[in-house]
């Protein structure tokens, strides 16, 4: 319980909490956000770290020369993309086998699945957008063996446009005396329009789902 509620705050005062790790570790803060996106999208196990937030959060601090713009976006695209090459890598690995881990959870296997059999290889791309998924997007096309060089090119893609995406929002917007004023509103906000496509697609299945049975009643 005590680790959700640190979650929660983590998320909804990235900023606090990014302001005192630049003041007291400086140039380390780029390694540690390196390591946070790499794990976010390079681990099964690490889906609940901030993702589209943090990057936000860090555009901000970059926008008040805090830290390098171009250097924290050329970090954190090679953490992107690193991160779901090793997480395909994995899942490669353990092809089927996953399945069988007790610490992976198996609806969000089910719901990358149902994400894979609607947009295909778009899928990794598309991921980079949407929490969870995003982590194991990469693990799945592992698991299901696709090729490596198809699923290479969605992650070069995937992985510069989500990083410059968010970390340039934060960089133009994430100052703007609104903005900085209600800074956990536009995290919640930010949160709560990445897990839109997940909630719209669980709504759909669930409704397609309804749909046969309603055809057997009739």
């Amino acid at each position: 319980m005590e680790t959700i509620k640190f979650l929660i705050d983590l998320f909804l005062h990235l900023d606090e909490y990014l302001s005192q790790i630049i003041t007291q570790y400086g140039v380390w803060t780029y390694g540690l956000l390196f390591f946070v996106i790499f794990m976010e999208t390079g681990f099964v196990v690490t889906p609940f770290l901030p993702g589209d937030s943090l990057l936000f959060a860090a555009g901000t601090f970059a926008a008040l020369d805090a830290l390098n713009i171009w250097v924290l976006i050329g970090l954190l695209m090679v953490a992107a993309i690193g991160g779901d090459t090793v997480n395909y890598w994995i899942g490669h690995t353990l092809g089927e086998r996953a399945y069988n881990i007790k610490w992976i959870k198996k609806e969000y296997l089910d719901k990358t699945h149902a994400f894979f059999e609607k947009h295909g290889g778009k899928t990794i791309f598309l991921a980079r957008f949407v929490p969870i998924v995003r982590t194991f997007a990469p693990f799945v096309a592992g698991i299901g063996k696709m090729s490596y060089g198809y699923f290479i090119s969605y992650n070069f893609i995937g992985g510069i446009v989500w990083v410059l995406l968010f970390t340039l929002a934060g960089y133009f917007f994430g100052n703007i005396p609104f903005v900085r004023a209600n800074f956990e509103f536009v995290i919640i906000a930010i949160i709560l329009i990445s897990v839109l496509p997940m909630g719209y697609e669980w709504l759909k299945a669930k409704r397609e789902a309804k749909q046969p049975k309603a055809e057997v009643a009739n």
